[in-house]
């Protein structure tokens, strides 16, 4: 699997997409223009720095609100496997299921990666703050999860 999209860069329009999300609804990006959306991709459900990013943004929640943003989580897993990761950690956000990659590849989050002299291909954890003009404000590429949702809310209100 190859990557088939260049690098977005800040202030490019924020590719639309439509995809199944939690709740049983299909979710379209351009469906939240007039809010800003905080769209972070992730590896995998149920994994240390995937339970840890997912559960700051759920405890950071009322605060993302407070500057009228929504959160979209986004990875490769099934909409099943998304349920139980809800369930098992009471998220109060939507996750969206992106199995065919293909919304990564979009975003330029389906690298090519190389773990202890193993390449193999996988998800960069990324956000990308969008605001309300449907526009990519903030980009955050390789993603260190302790303090990541400060760092977004940060560029929310800055």
């Amino acid at each position: 699997m190859e990557v088939e999209k260049g690098e977005l860069n800040e202030g490019d329009p924020a590719p639309d997409f439509e995809l199944p999300g939690t709740g049983g609804k299909q979710v379209r990006l351009s469906s939240f223009r007039g809010k800003r959306v905080v769209l972070y991709f992730y590896p995998e459900d149920d994994t240390p720095g995937c339970v840890k990013e997912a559960c700051a943004f759920r405890d950071s929640l009322r605060r993302f609100e407070g500057a009228d943003a929504v959160i979209l989580g986004i990875s490769r897993d099934s909409l099943e496997s998304h349920k139980k990761f809800i369930e098992k950690y009471s998220l109060n956000f939507t996750l969206l299921s992106d199995e065919g990659l293909e919304v990564h590849k979009m975003y330029g989050t389906w690298k090519l990666k190389n773990n202890y002299g193993r390449t193999y291909w996988g998800t960069e954890r990324s956000t990308f703050l969008i605001d309300e003009r449907g526009k990519l404000k903030r980009i955050f590429r390789r993603v260190k999860v302790d303090g990541h949702d400060k760092d977004v809310l940060d560029a929310l209100n800055a």
